[in-house]
């Protein structure tokens, strides 16, 4: 998620550019057959980074044909699919480019929004580069903002959607916990560090749970899909630092079909 620019090393600027999730591009929409009119919104974790198979109109902001949307849309065959969900999107993102699609006839909408408003990538480089002390004081003013200041940046947002598509179910989709503790990693992070970050996905999924309950809207909790597919574990369903570094610390198709496809599913 985004990252302001990091100094120092060759290797610190390429993990700052890999969690970088920003971009904007055109959206993409296919005409279905049938109900409902199905919008996803949101960010890279809705886009699709990570999981290959990227959709080349979307540009920068790497829509994935291995998404879970798109993935839905294909079994489902929705009315219509809008696909505009974006890599780097923050709230502001969503509220200033991604809901012209929805309408009345919106039947269904998607969205996972909140990790780049919190600062989640530099949160993350932080930790990788920094010792045990600068990762967990990092954590904790990410926390202090979901707690403060990311409650009343969701409410603009799902108080947007429900003014343009009234009639829609809305899922809020969550973010997986990163790592395994006690797990097969032998090297990388510290436990430390590794429970501070387990810790901030929680606390903003909590965050995340609550706002979509007082609007009326679904949470889908993927940690119940991800369990025993964390770092660490053997069998990651989740990238950490990665050749190409845009994909770092970002869901694999496997966790795209496998963790957020039978949450949304289920929700939806």
């Amino acid at each position: 998620m985004k990252l302001s620019t990091l100094t120092g090393s060759v290797s610190a600027f390429a993990l700052a550019a890999v969690l970088a999730l920003s971009g904007a591009g055109a959206a993409h929409s296919t005409e279905r057959s049938s109900t409902p009119a199905y919008v996803a919104l949101g960010d890279s974790y809705s886009s699709g980074v990570g999981a290959g198979g990227y959709i080349g109109s979307s540009g920068d902001c790497k829509r994935s044909s291995k998404s879970y949307p798109a993935l839905w849309a294909a079994a489902n065959a929705p009315a219509s699919f809008a696909f505009t969900a974006c890599s780097g999107a923050r709230t502001g993102d969503v509220l200033s480019s991604q809901l012209a699609p929805l309408n009345s006839s919106t039947g269904l909408v998607s969205i996972s929004v909140g990790g780049n408003d919190a600062g989640f990538a530099d949160t993350m480089s932080t930790c990788v580069f920094g010792s045990d002390s600068t990762c967990l004081n990092r954590v904790a003013q990410a926390r202090t903002y979901i707690e403060g200041t990311l409650p009343g940046q969701l409410d603009s947002v799902y108080s947007a959607i429900k003014a343009k598509a009234p009639g829609a179910h809305v899922v809020v989709l969550g973010y997986p916990r990163f790592y395994r503790i006690g797990g097969g990693c032998s090297g990388g992070l510290s436990d430390k560090k590794r429970i501070a970050i387990n810790g901030a996905a929680d606390h903003i999924n909590t965050v995340l749970a609550k706002r979509a309950a007082d609007h009326g809207f679904a949470f889908g909790d993927v940690n119940s899909t991800f369990a025993g597919h964390e770092i660490c574990s053997g069998n990651a369903w989740l990238h950490s630092v990665t050749l190409p570094v845009d994909e770092s610390y970002h869901p694999t198709a496997s966790g795209q079909s496998g963790g957020y496809l039978p949450v949304f599913a289920s929700a939806a």
